[in-house]
C-alpha cells in the first residue's frame, strides 16, 4: 500500500517541481504587461476625453431667440450697427422634436450670431442654451463633456446641415455642440466676442472645474475687488473671472444676485474701436441704449437692446 501511495504521489511532486521552476522573472514581465496594456489603455482614453475640440471663435455663435416676427429687424439693426452679412432666414426645423422656425446666421467682424424666430412654440430645453459651438468631432465632445462634469441635456440629433447636442456645465450654463456635414468656412473676426456669465459663490467652483476641464481653457485674471459699477452697483465690488480658450473668452461675474435690470439679461459682450460712434449707430437703427456708458474696470462698457429684444454689452477695445 506504501508503494503504491509512493507511485501516486510522484507525478504531483514532479508537477510541482515543474511550476516552480517557471522563472519568477517571466511572471513579472507578464504581470507587468498586462498592467502597461492597462495604462496605455486608460491614458489613451484620457487623451481622447480631453483633446481640443474648439475650431475657431468666429464658429462659435450666440443664440439669440427674436421676438416672433422680428428676425429681419434684428439682423437689419445689428448689420446697420456692427457691419457684415447675414445668410437666410430659412424656414426650417433645428429640433429633434417637431417645430418651425426662420433661422438666419448672421457674420459680423464682432461676433457670429445663430438667429431664430420661432412660428412654433420653443420645444424644452431650446432657448436655454447661450451658444452654438462648432466641434471637430461631435460624439467625441459630448463624452468629454460628460467626462468633465457637463450633463447632456440633449443627445446629438441630426439638423438639415448636421449633427448638434446640448450639454450643460455647473450652474446652469448650456451650449450646443455642433458639426456640419459640410465643414463651413467664415471670415476671422476683428472682435472676439466675450460670454458672459452670472453665477453664484456656490456654483462658480464647480462650473470651473468643469468648464476650463472641457474647453482647455485658462484663468486670465480673477480680480475679486472689481468695480461693481460694470454691473449696474457702483460704490460696490464684485468678483470677476476672465476666461480664455479655443472657444473664445468668457467673464464670470461672481455675485449676489441683487441685480439691477438689465444686468444679467445679456449673453454675450462686444467688443468695438468707438463705443461712442457704434451706440449712435446703433440708435439710428432701431435699438436702445438702457445703460451706460460707464467707465469701469479699464474700459467704457454699455448695455443695449436691439430689436426682438436681444439685449448685448459693448464696450471699447482699448
Amino acid at each position: 500500500m506504501e508503494r503504491r501511495l509512493a507511485r501516486r504521489l510522484v507525478p504531483l511532486v514532479a508537477a510541482i517541481a515543474a511550476l516552480a521552476a517557471v522563472p519568477t522573472a517571466s511572471l513579472a514581465q507578464g504581470t507587468q504587461d498586462a498592467q502597461s496594456q492597462n495604462t496605455q489603455g486608460a491614458q489613451a482614453a484620457a487623451s481622447a476625453a480631453h483633446r481640443q475640440f474648439a475650431v475657431g471663435p468666429q464658429y462659435d455663435s450666440t443664440h439669440v431667440y427674436v421676438e416672433p416676427g422680428t428676425e429681419q429687424a434684428f439682423a437689419a439693426s445689428w448689420v446697420a450697427t456692427f457691419g457684415g452679412r447675414t445668410i437666410g432666414p430659412n424656414a426650417t426645423q433645428v429640433t429633434p422634436t417637431p417645430s418651425r422656425t426662420l433661422s438666419e446666421l448672421v457674420l459680423s467682424p464682432v461676433g457670429t450670431l445663430s438667429v431664430f424666430d420661432y412660428t412654433t412654440p420653443v420645444p424644452y430645453p431650446f432657448g436655454t442654451e447661450r451658444t452654438g459651438w462648432l466641434v471637430t468631432d461631435l460624439d467625441q465632445a459630448v463624452r468629454a463633456a460628460r467626462a468633465d462634469g457637463a450633463a447632456v441635456t440633449v443627445a446629438p440629433f441630426a439638423d438639415p446641415i448636421g449633427r448638434d447636442a446640448v450639454v450643460q456645465f455647473p450652474g446652469g450654463v448650456s451650449a450646443q455642440l455642433y458639426v456640419h456635414t459640410t465643414p463651413p468656412s467664415y471670415p476671422a473676426l476683428a472682435s472676439v466676442p466675450e460670454n458672459r456669465l452670472y453665477l453664484s459663490p456656490d456654483a462658480v467652483g464647480a462650473f470651473l472645474h468643469s468648464f476650463l476641464a472641457f474647453t482647455r481653457g485658462r484663468i486670465v485674471s480673477d480680480d475679486r475687488r472689481a468695480d461693481g459699477a460694470a454691473i449696474g452697483l457702483p460704490g460696490t465690488a464684485y468678483r470677476l473671472v476672465r476666461l480664455d480658450s479655443g472657444f473664445g473668452t468668457t467673464t464670470v461675474a461672481v455675485t449676489d444676485g441683487h441685480l439691477p435690470y438689465p444686468f444679467g439679461q445679456e449673453l454675450t459682450g462686444y467688443g468695438v474701436a468707438d463705443l461712442g460712434a457704434t451706440l449712435e449707430r446703433a440708435k439710428a437703427a432701431g435699438a436702445s441704449v438702457l445703460s451706460g456708458p460707464v467707465r469701469a474696470g479699464g474700459r467704457d462698457t454699455a448695455m443695449v437692446r436691439f430689436p426682438g429684444g436681444y439685449v448685448a454689452e459693448l464696450h471699447n477695445n482699448r
